[in-house]
């Protein structure tokens, strides 16, 4: 078995539409669209680290900062994944959280739920994909129910150790138990796809091209 760097090392060479592909073709769900990129442009991919926030105050007080535990976790192989449906006025994640991230080698965030300070995101070049923007603070109105449990992104369950795509185009989740499957599958669909634009390019036409490979992509694995 490839060990998670290797699998990442393959992720990365990939987009979120050729996994969504391969996800697809083996009917599973994963991928993700309204989670635009907020910062930078860059492609993340890594496993996952969950954080599991809630709009009602722990008994005795929150414990802790949202989101520490979760960078203190990490390393430079994770991408974070904040799920955040309650108490949503306000942001699950800021910019001296998305500092202590970078610092920490962590790759990215991902929130089901609001994100701020925008601009410091570019700034330091550190990014972010979230379901929407808010200037309102977290203090008061949020807090962490754990970190490293099972959260909801949309209508996926995702776990920490799970795979993650995010670009331009959308964010996919890839379980940790079918990566391998997946990612042979997307690297597949990826080269079949690179020898069609090839085939365009030299001239060949788009109807032949698409009509007789792009309908076949995606059979059941």
């Amino acid at each position: 078995m490839a060990t998670r760097a290797e699998f990442i090392a393959r992720l990365e060479k990939l987009d979120a539409c050729a996994v969504s592909d391969a996800l697809d073709s083996f009917g599973l769900k994963g991928a993700h669209s309204g989670l635009p990129r907020r910062s930078t442009k860059s492609r993340i991919a890594g496993t996952v680290q969950t954080v599991k926030l809630h709009g009602m105050e722990p008994a005795g007080g929150s414990k802790r900062h949202l989101g520490t535990a979760a960078i203190e976790a990490s390393d430079n192989l994770t991408v974070i994944v904040v799920e955040q449906r309650t108490g949503i006025d306000c942001a699950g994640w800021g910019g001296v959280l998305a500092n202590a991230a970078k610092v920490k080698g962590v790759r990215g965030v991902i929130l089901e739920g609001p994100a701020r300070d925008i601009d410091e995101y570019e700034e330091i070049g550190f990014p972010v994909f979230s379901r929407y923007t808010t200037p309102h603070t977290a203090r008061g109105r949020v807090w962490e129910e754990s970190f490293g449990i099972p959260v909801q992104v949309g209508n996926s369950i995702v776990r920490a150790g799970d795979y993650v795509i995010a670009d331009g185009s959308g964010v996919v989740f890839i379980a940790a138990e079918k990566v391998a499957e997946v990612l042979t599958v997307a690297e597949r669909i990826a080269e079949k796809e690179r020898l069609m634009t090839r085939d365009v390019l030299e001239g060949k036409s788009v109807s032949e091209v698409m009509g007789t490979n792009y309908e076949t992509m995606l059979q059941k694995q």
